[in-house]
């Protein structure tokens, strides 16, 4: 059995660190410049270096985002940002522009070059093109069925790895590649900055009635024609196993902790019990499902990876998230009297019953105190958030998560 690696996303060293404890193979971050998330918090130089060392002192791999497609005046920053790749040496750069590819090629041929989905590749012959040219992975275009993937396989050599998306946010536009940031608020998707205008509220308007707005499709909150459900692939494995897929890649780097560490831990559970026999994953779909449901998600599609959906299964629809779970912060380690020291993420009070994450499972807890930095107790975790010292009624090690139910 094909044994793919599972890769998740990072958009800053904590999360970095969450993703490799919670069951990563591999992580993709991005530094401060040269990335399609220049919203997210991304890397500094040292923190990058930090963290391809931890990963890699856990065996997780470590691939670098620099997918812009770069303009003249970003040349000279790219070669200088392949220096720093070149001295730092991540396991892989993901690039879509064959000048950004060229340069990369250039300064850093050790470092193993992968094609980013913003490449938009769909056919096997493109595949062979980047092969020719050095690429040791495709990440497949999101428009890409089971069918399609598997022949992109049965084509290509053995050595030429491919990376699909199996879960996390879609993009409305081709492969991502979109021009609604740019033309509406001047901020290029293309080049990192993209204003998700695909996620706004849309109406029509008849070019002799100003003013009146006609909703195309509606709910509470009003029209989002070009919203996308979020792809979801937990209970298909067996037709990612099936169509040579050698990694399983989550989206999300502009995502929280909580996030990261339920999809890594989820898909992670669901991947070994899947190859340690397929009938013990088919048994436990329903703890998959439920369990990737913990974190904030709009409602899940399968993409294209059945062919077409239609407008019901994946564009159209509610923009509203679903949460079941609001993350609380990540527990940095115990004081001297078993205090947990808390990066807060949101409030919460004394009293609250509450969950601890860890790699392994989930254990209820109890809030029995909190107090702020200099000792001073509180009843509720204020805002704006802090670093706190929270007393539980169960043992917390560093990089738990701690979590609340949301009541439906």
């Amino acid at each position: 059995m094909r044994h793919p690696e599972l890769l998740l996303p990072a958009g800053s060293l904590p999360v970095l660190k969450i993703a490799v404890l919670y069951g990563a193979d591999a992580v993709y971050i991005g530094g401060e410049v040269m990335s399609l998330r220049a919203k997210a918090k991304n890397f500094t130089p040292e923190e990058m270096r930090e963290g391809i060392a931890f990963a890699h002192a856990h065996g997780v791999k470590v691939y670098v985002t620099a997918n812009i497609f770069a303009h003249n005046a970003d040349l000279g920053e790219a070669e200088e940002y392949f220096r720093e790749m070149k001295d730092m040496r991540p396991d892989a750069l993901l690039v879509a522009d064959p000048g950004m590819f060229a340069i990369a090629r250039r300064i850093c041929p050790e470092i193993d070059l992968h094609i980013s989905t913003q490449a938009n590749t769909t056919n096997y012959e493109s595949c062979l093109f980047w092969h020719s040219l050095g690429a040791k992975r495709i990440v497949t275009a999101r428009e890409l069925s089971f069918a399609e993937i598997r022949g992109l396989r049965e084509h290509i050599p053995d050595d030429l790895e491919i990376e699909s998306f199996v879960h996390g946010a879609m993009c409305i536009s081709y492969s991502g590649r979109c021009l609604l940031s740019n033309y509406m608020t001047g901020r290029d998707a293309n080049r990192g900055a993209c204003t998700h205008p695909c996620r706004w509220k849309y109406a029509v308007v008849e070019e002799t009635r100003p003013g009146e707005y006609m909703p195309i499709e509606e709910n509470e909150r009003g029209t989002y024609i070009f919203n996308s459900r979020d792809l979801c692939l937990i209970d298909h494995l067996p037709d990612l196993y099936d169509a040579g897929i050698d990694s399983f890649k989550i989206e999300g780097r502009m995502k929280t902790a909580l996030y990261v560490a339920t999809c890594a831990r989820t898909y992670r559970e669901a991947m070994n019990d899947y190859e340690k026999d397929p009938a013990l994953y088919a048994s436990k779909l329903d703890h998959y499902r439920e369990a990737i449901s913990d974190c904030t998600y709009r409602r899940f599609t399968t993409g294209f990876f059945y062919g077409r959906p239609t407008a019901d299964d994946q564009i159209y629809g509610s923009n509203t998230y679903v949460k079941n779970e609001t993350f609380l912060g990540i527990a940095e380690g115990t004081d001297a009297d078993g205090r947990v020291l808390l990066h807060q993420k949101n409030k919460f009070s004394v009293g609250e019953h509450i969950t601890v994450m860890t790699p392994e499972r989930d254990v209820p807890a109890t809030v029995l105190g909190i107090s702020d930095a200099d000792g001073n107790p509180m009843e509720s975790a204020p805002h704006p958030l802090q670093e706190l010292h929270v007393t539980l009624d169960q043992p917390v090690q560093a990089y738990d998560i701690l979590k609340r139910r949301e009541e439906a």
